[in-house]
């Protein structure tokens, strides 16, 4: 399978799309400055304790207050608040976590108003960003992932991802950071650890230790609610997480951006650094790589399929409906369960996309079209298993019921991924009412003169329809020409097929959207 990540950056957000066989399967969107994105730490406050929940609110400087809930705490949240006192008492700093003796862990059972007071300063990290009306939901059981492992402080456990299958290579990996890792700190093994050398290991183990002393170093001249240390971009967490042989491209359209994943892909994967290409077409990225178009077809309340199948779909805040329609699709060579089954089975392989696509997250209800023998309702659920096998978020899959549904549990971390693809009517822009098109041409060039002549702007780009764009330049003495002779300067047209017949915007050098 090849894999390609597309990534445009603008001044105010980074869109990455990622492509399996060309097919988009992820899309993300990772504002310029995002704040609580998930693996941030924090030095919050307590505000409140809610022993009714089990749970404590935290000031973490959102509008809302973080949710932080007993099971949250981690068994070594004395430990924790421990140090994170010494350090604010600026004694003995910078106190290194193999020197500090551990304190006892707390137990599963336990009640929060017996570890947590109000006011009390804590480190935590978020888990989950903020979501419609609710805060971010924190834990103080800190990790950073790396590449290799993952490293919790104030634990000594050595475990190793479930993926890893031989005994003998478990074991390996076990005796290996047994000898690397600091005291004090467990590790999680991940899976593309498998036959890795203690080298690799050992360097990657040392990178998110640096992170730990980073957040050492600022915690006494921290004041709560205060920022700590923020996780890498969604890019790199990307790489990080998924960037194996079948990577075979990663376009970007930005020359910082570019350098950054150039740089970071040296220290994980320098072997893939050819990989890494910036792109330089005149259309825009989304465009040539066909992620637009993908866009327009993938989101939506009805998506079909090629062969006439269609999805609807349907949100509230925490339950996604799923409902599987055939069309017109009949074969007339088969039966029809056999037919029915043909038909869920391809459906299947959408529902996973879309869940992955969009990151859908609570419960997903998916009602397939209903079969009457109990093999096909298990060829349909192995099915299914087997398409939500590439999804990172931890997801539980339940077998089709009597009524023909399946439900779904998936990992919740972030808002759900929600494009509009309706577009305004290129007549009257959704009032019903048309403006004479005879005058569009009057308007922009009003808007010109403005610009250039009372705002003194140096440089012009003009993004329009492709329609107009066709108009604007047509001829050796185009209305292009006209306002270059006019003006004593370039207006740098570029055709934008997203944007409805009338529209047009007006962009600055740095690519900033010029209000008019």
């Amino acid at each position: 399978m090849n894999k390609e990540l597309i990534i445009n950056s603008t001044s105010s957000e980074v869109e990455i799309a990622l492509l399996e066989d060309k097919l988009l399967v992820e899309l993300n969107k990772e504002k310029s400055n995002n704040e609580f994105a998930v693996g941030d730490i924090y030095l919050g406050k307590i505000k409140k304790i809610m022993p009714g929940l089990n749970a404590a609110f935290v000031d973490v400087g959102y509008g809302k207050d973080a949710f932080l809930h007993y099971l949250d705490l981690g068994p070594q949240i004395n430990s924790l608040l421990t140090y994170v006192k010494i350090g604010l008492s600026g004694t003995n700093i910078p106190l290194s976590i193999a020197d500090f003796k551990l304190e006892e862990d707390i137990q599963k059972s336990g009640r929060i108003n017996s570890v947590l007071k109000p006011n009390q300063q804590i480190i935590i990290q978020v888990a989950k960003e903020p979501i419609s009306t609710k805060g971010p939901r924190v834990t103080s059981e800190l990790s950073f992932a790396g590449r290799y492992v993952v490293m919790i402080p104030f634990s000594d456990k050595i475990s190793v991802s479930q993926k890893i299958k031989s005994p003998e290579e478990r074991n390996r990996l076990k005796r290996l950071i047994a000898s690397i890792k600091p005291k004090n700190c467990g590790v999680i093994i991940r899976t593309v650890a498998e036959n890795k050398l203690v080298a690799d290991l050992d360097a990657d183990l040392r990178s998110l230790y640096k992170k730990w002393e980073i957040i050492t170093q600022k915690i006494p001249t921290a004041k709560a609610p205060q920022k700590i240390i923020g996780e890498m971009d969604r890019t790199s967490a990307i790489l990080r997480d998924m960037l194996n042989a079948d990577f075979n491209n990663v376009i970007v359209n930005d020359i910082a951006v570019f350098e950054e994943i150039k740089s970071y892909i040296l220290k994980i994967a320098p072997e893939k650094l050819g990989i890494v290409k910036l792109h330089s077409g005149k259309a825009h990225i989304f465009e040539q790589y066909g992620v637009d178009k993908q866009i327009k077809g993938s989101f939506g309340k009805t998506v079909t399929i090629k062969s006439g199948t269609y999805l609807i779909i349907e949100h509230t805040e925490a339950l996604h409906v799923i409902d599987i329609n055939s069309g017109h699709r009949v074969n007339s060579e088969q039966n029809q369960e056999a037919n029915v089954l043909e038909v869920n089975l391809e459906a299947a392989t959408e529902v996973a996309r879309q869940l992955r696509l969009r990151d859908m997250g609570g419960i997903i209800v998916v009602d397939f079209i209903d079969m009457n023998q109990g093999a096909n309702r298990r060829k349909l659920y192995e099915k299914l298993k087997t398409e939500m096998t590439r999804d990172r978020a931890k997801h539980s899959i339940l077998p089709p019921s009597k009524f023909g549904l399946v439900q779904i549990t998936r990992q919740r971390v972030r808002p759900e991924m929600n494009v509009q693809i309706l577009e305004k009517c290129p007549s009257c822009e959704g009032t019903g009412e048309i403006r004479p098109s005879v005058l569009l041409t009057d308007d922009i060039e009003n808007n010109i003169s403005y610009l250039i002549r009372e705002q003194n702007e140096k440089y012009l780009s003009l993004f329009v329809h492709p329609y107009i764009y066709a108009f604007l330049t047509k001829g050796f003495f185009s209305v292009k020409w006209d306002w270059r002779y006019r003006y004593k300067r370039w207006i740098h047209l570029k055709p934008q097929s997203s944007y409805h017949f009338l529209e047009y915007h007006f962009f600055n050098k740095n690519a900033d959207e010029i209000k008019m």
